[in-house]
Protein backbone atom coordinates (compact mmCIF):
# COMPACT_ATOMS: atom_id res chain seq x y z
CA UNK A 1 0.00 0.00 0.00
CA UNK A 2 1.35 3.45 -0.89
CA UNK A 3 1.08 6.39 1.46
CA UNK A 4 -0.81 9.50 0.44
CA UNK A 5 1.59 12.34 -0.37
CA UNK A 6 1.99 14.98 2.32
CA UNK A 7 -0.05 18.12 1.81
CA UNK A 8 2.04 20.98 0.42
CA UNK A 9 1.02 24.27 2.03
CA UNK A 10 2.38 27.59 0.83
CA UNK A 11 2.20 30.96 2.56
CA UNK A 12 2.32 34.03 0.30
CA UNK A 13 2.94 37.12 2.47
CA UNK A 14 2.74 40.78 1.54
CA UNK A 15 1.10 44.07 2.35
CA UNK A 16 -0.95 43.94 -0.87
CA UNK A 17 -1.62 47.69 -0.75
CA UNK A 18 -3.10 47.24 -3.27
CA UNK A 19 -3.11 43.76 -4.74
CA UNK A 20 -1.84 44.05 -8.32
CA UNK A 21 -2.17 41.93 -11.43
CA UNK A 22 1.41 40.82 -10.71
CA UNK A 23 0.34 39.54 -7.29
CA UNK A 24 -2.63 37.80 -8.91
CA UNK A 25 -0.29 36.06 -11.37
CA UNK A 26 1.91 34.79 -8.52
CA UNK A 27 -1.18 33.68 -6.55
CA UNK A 28 -2.56 31.72 -9.50
CA UNK A 29 0.74 30.04 -10.25
CA UNK A 30 1.53 29.28 -6.59
CA UNK A 31 -1.94 27.79 -6.12
CA UNK A 32 -1.15 25.41 -8.97
CA UNK A 33 2.03 24.26 -7.21
CA UNK A 34 0.57 23.87 -3.73
CA UNK A 35 -2.18 21.69 -2.31
CA UNK A 36 -3.13 24.59 -0.07
CA UNK A 37 -2.26 28.29 -0.40
CA UNK A 38 -2.66 30.87 2.34
CA UNK A 39 -2.23 34.53 1.44
CA UNK A 40 -0.97 36.46 4.45
CA UNK A 41 -1.79 40.17 4.45
CA UNK A 42 0.68 41.98 6.70
CA UNK A 43 -0.48 44.77 8.98
CA UNK A 44 2.86 46.68 8.66
CA UNK A 45 1.86 50.19 9.73
CA UNK A 46 5.42 51.39 9.02
CA UNK A 47 4.53 51.40 5.31
CA UNK A 48 1.54 53.75 5.89
CA UNK A 49 -0.89 51.79 3.72
CA UNK A 50 -3.61 53.50 1.70
CA UNK A 51 -6.05 50.74 2.58
CA UNK A 52 -6.57 49.43 6.12
CA UNK A 53 -5.86 45.74 6.73
CA UNK A 54 -9.54 44.73 6.62
CA UNK A 55 -10.03 46.38 3.22
CA UNK A 56 -6.91 44.77 1.75
CA UNK A 57 -8.20 41.39 2.93
CA UNK A 58 -11.63 42.13 1.40
CA UNK A 59 -10.05 43.09 -1.94
CA UNK A 60 -7.98 39.92 -2.06
CA UNK A 61 -10.86 37.65 -1.06
CA UNK A 62 -13.09 39.21 -3.69
CA UNK A 63 -10.52 39.21 -6.48
CA UNK A 64 -9.37 35.60 -5.89
CA UNK A 65 -12.93 34.24 -5.82
CA UNK A 66 -12.75 33.16 -9.49
CA UNK A 67 -9.50 31.27 -8.77
CA UNK A 68 -11.27 29.33 -6.02
CA UNK A 69 -14.00 28.06 -8.33
CA UNK A 70 -13.65 24.28 -8.51
CA UNK A 71 -10.64 24.06 -6.17
CA UNK A 72 -10.82 21.20 -3.68
CA UNK A 73 -9.01 23.37 -1.13
CA UNK A 74 -9.78 27.07 -1.55
CA UNK A 75 -7.07 29.70 -1.39
CA UNK A 76 -7.48 31.48 1.94
CA UNK A 77 -6.65 35.04 2.93
CA UNK A 78 -5.62 35.94 6.47
CA UNK A 79 -4.23 39.03 8.18
CA UNK A 80 -1.11 38.82 10.31
CA UNK A 81 1.35 40.85 12.34
CA UNK A 82 4.87 39.95 13.31
CA UNK A 83 7.35 37.67 11.63
CA UNK A 84 6.42 35.96 8.38
CA UNK A 85 7.90 32.66 9.57
CA UNK A 86 5.67 32.71 12.66
CA UNK A 87 2.58 33.36 10.53
CA UNK A 88 3.64 30.67 8.04
CA UNK A 89 4.11 28.15 10.84
CA UNK A 90 0.75 29.12 12.41
CA UNK A 91 -0.95 28.22 9.13
CA UNK A 92 0.95 24.96 8.64
CA UNK A 93 3.04 26.19 5.71
CA UNK A 94 5.98 24.23 4.40
CA UNK A 95 7.01 27.01 2.02
CA UNK A 96 6.96 30.78 1.84
CA UNK A 97 6.10 32.04 -1.63
CA UNK A 98 7.87 35.16 -2.86
CA UNK A 99 7.52 36.94 -6.17
CA UNK A 100 10.46 38.53 -7.96
CA UNK A 101 9.99 41.27 -10.55
CA UNK A 102 13.54 42.20 -11.40
CA UNK A 103 17.15 41.85 -10.31
CA UNK A 104 16.61 44.72 -7.85
CA UNK A 105 14.18 42.54 -5.87
CA UNK A 106 16.68 39.72 -5.61
CA UNK A 107 19.11 41.33 -3.16
CA UNK A 108 16.38 42.11 -0.59
CA UNK A 109 14.65 38.76 -1.07
CA UNK A 110 17.95 36.91 -0.73
CA UNK A 111 18.54 38.60 2.64
CA UNK A 112 15.02 37.72 3.77
CA UNK A 113 15.53 34.13 2.64
CA UNK A 114 18.70 33.86 4.73
CA UNK A 115 17.06 35.32 7.83
CA UNK A 116 13.96 33.16 7.45
CA UNK A 117 16.08 30.02 6.99
CA UNK A 118 17.93 30.85 10.18
CA UNK A 119 14.68 31.46 12.11
CA UNK A 120 12.72 28.56 10.61
CA UNK A 121 14.94 26.02 8.82
CA UNK A 122 11.93 23.72 8.36
CA UNK A 123 10.16 26.27 6.12
CA UNK A 124 11.60 26.72 2.65
CA UNK A 125 11.20 29.68 0.31
CA UNK A 126 9.92 29.36 -3.23
CA UNK A 127 10.66 32.24 -5.60
CA UNK A 128 8.45 32.82 -8.62
CA UNK A 129 9.51 35.31 -11.27
CA UNK A 130 6.84 37.73 -12.38
CA UNK A 131 5.75 37.15 -15.93
CA UNK A 132 7.05 39.62 -18.47
CA UNK A 133 3.91 41.73 -18.57
CA UNK A 134 3.95 42.24 -14.79
CA UNK A 135 7.59 42.98 -14.04
CA UNK A 136 7.20 46.76 -13.94
CA UNK A 137 4.07 46.85 -11.76
CA UNK A 138 4.42 47.85 -8.13
CA UNK A 139 1.80 48.74 -5.55
CA UNK A 140 3.59 52.03 -4.88
CA UNK A 141 3.38 53.09 -8.53
CA UNK A 142 -0.25 51.98 -8.82
CA UNK A 143 -1.18 54.20 -5.87
CA UNK A 144 0.74 57.14 -7.34
CA UNK A 145 -0.95 56.77 -10.73
CA UNK A 146 -4.38 56.50 -9.07
CA UNK A 147 -3.74 59.60 -6.92
CA UNK A 148 -2.88 61.52 -10.09
CA UNK A 149 -6.09 60.37 -11.84
CA UNK A 150 -4.33 57.91 -14.15
CA UNK A 151 -5.91 54.71 -15.44
CA UNK A 152 -4.90 51.76 -13.24
CA UNK A 153 -7.24 49.20 -14.80
CA UNK A 154 -4.37 47.28 -16.44
CA UNK A 155 -2.51 47.00 -13.14
CA UNK A 156 -5.09 45.83 -10.58
CA UNK A 157 -8.07 43.48 -10.53
CA UNK A 158 -11.51 45.08 -11.05
CA UNK A 159 -12.82 45.04 -7.45
CA UNK A 160 -9.55 46.44 -6.13
CA UNK A 161 -9.61 49.18 -8.78
CA UNK A 162 -13.09 50.29 -7.78
CA UNK A 163 -12.15 50.13 -4.12
CA UNK A 164 -9.00 52.25 -4.52
CA UNK A 165 -10.78 54.86 -6.62
CA UNK A 166 -13.64 55.15 -4.13
CA UNK A 167 -11.13 55.44 -1.27
CA UNK A 168 -9.18 58.21 -3.05
CA UNK A 169 -12.28 60.11 -4.13
CA UNK A 170 -14.43 59.37 -1.07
Amino acid sequence: MTEAPASRTGFYPGTFDPVTSGHMDIIERAAGLMDRLVIGVAENRDKHPLLPLEERILCLRTDIAPLNAGRATPITVVGFTGLVVHAARTHGAHAIIRGLRAVADFEYENQMFGMNQHLAPDIDTLFLMAREGHQYISSRLVKEIARLDGDISAFVPPFTRRHILSRLRG
